[in-house]
């Protein structure tokens, strides 16, 4: 088997063959192949399909909630193992790392993304950092700070008046 048969596209035509039957719409087609222009154009400045998959700064993606009592972290993070994953708290700076080992096993054409990331997040000087803890489950990693007492009594709700 030739490289070009593992390749997208057709060896006659320069936009993506159908890969099936729903697939034969043209709008479709040309729709999927400026999409796959755009994220690989923007693969060398680092930005679309590799910052939303590990290379650029916007992953992995987050969701950071708050409460008067703690601050919230969760990561996904999928296909990957506790043992490769790092997690530090710096004033007031969470920090995310790992590296993704790849597991092509000899492919010759592979969209999956593999490599090291590093994601910050402020999450402020009210985070006891004796008190963090982190878990790891299903490819999940959440991260909880509980705040400083003195953080949580200086919480005041204001109310709002009509008018």
């Amino acid at each position: 088997m030739a490289l070009t048969d593992l390749v997208p596209w057709s060896r006659s035509r320069s936009v993506a063959a159908p890969r099936s039957a729903d697939e034969g719409d043209p709008f479709l087609a040309l729709h999927r192949e400026m999409n796959r222009m755009f994220d690989d154009f923007a693969r060398g400045f680092g930005i679309g399909m590799p910052a939303r998959f590990g290379v650029g700064g916007n992953w992995p993606t987050v969701e950071v909630s708050e409460t008067e009592n703690e601050v919230k972290v969760v990561a996904e993070l999928p296909g990957m193992e506790q043992k490769d994953i790092e997690v530090s708290l710096a004033d007031g700076v969470l920090t995310l790392k790992g590296e993704k080992k790849s597991e092509t096993n000899g492919a010759l054409y592979s969209e999956r993304w593999h490599g090291r990331f590093q994601r910050a997040l402020q999450v402020g000087p009210e985070v006891d950092p004796d008190k963090v803890s982190a878990s790891f489950k299903n490819g999940v990693l959440t991260v909880t700070m509980p705040k400083h007492a003195e953080a949580q009594s200086r919480v005041k709700r204001i109310p709002i008046s009509n008018g």
